[in-house]
């Protein structure tokens, strides 16, 4: 099946405010961007939740990871809204919105993890075609050691992660 170039690419960090890889990349890129740059593609780094990461902790009201559901997003914006849930609703607004032709084609969102697993890579849909190959990459390629792939993929869930904004989403979890 012939597919559209990837031409839109993010990458989240900050997600969780407490998980700081991906808040150094994402501010390191943000200040020297010509390391993520590619000819052909716009490559925008983000941090998600600059609340939660000035007081480094998880999340201020509620999990930003949790909150790219129909209904949240769709919620009136009102000045009782939690904080994520708005914040939510700015990142569809700039990526998405979720599920359209305008979302961005790709997002990394960069977190860290307390387990002893070292890096992996977070699939939502076995059935991606496109991210698989570029796991394929990342981990033949690109990973100086193992770097597992973990699916996530369920038939009745529908996934309100931060990263479900995009066409392609991707999970990357770091020790």
């Amino acid at each position: 099946v012939d597919k559209p170039p990837v031409r839109r690419v993010a990458i989240f960090g900050g997600t969780h405010g407490n998980e700081l890889s991906g808040v150094f990349l994402v501010k390191h890129w943000q200040e020297n961007g010509a390391e993520i740059q590619r000819t052909g593609m716009e490559v925008k780094p983000f941090l998600t939740n600059p609340r939660a990461v000035k007081k480094c902790t998880r999340y201020i009201d509620c999990d930003l990871n949790r909150v790219f559901d129909p209904d949240n997003l769709g919620r009136t914006v009102m000045e009782d809204i939690p904080y994520e849930v708005r914040r939510a609703q700015e990142i569809n607004h700039i990526f998405g919105p979720k599920g359209s032709d305008d979302a961005y084609d790709l997002i990394f969102d960069l977190h860290n993890t307390t387990s002893n697993m070292g890096g992996s890579l977070i699939l939502e849909n076995s059935r991606d075609d496109f991210t698989i190959q570029m796991f394929h990459y990342i981990k033949n390629a690109l990973a100086p050691e193992r770097c597992p792939v973990l699916l996530i993929e369920h038939p009745s869930l529908k996934y309100a992660t931060t990263r479900s904004v995009a066409k392609h989403p991707v999970g990357k979890y770091e020790k």
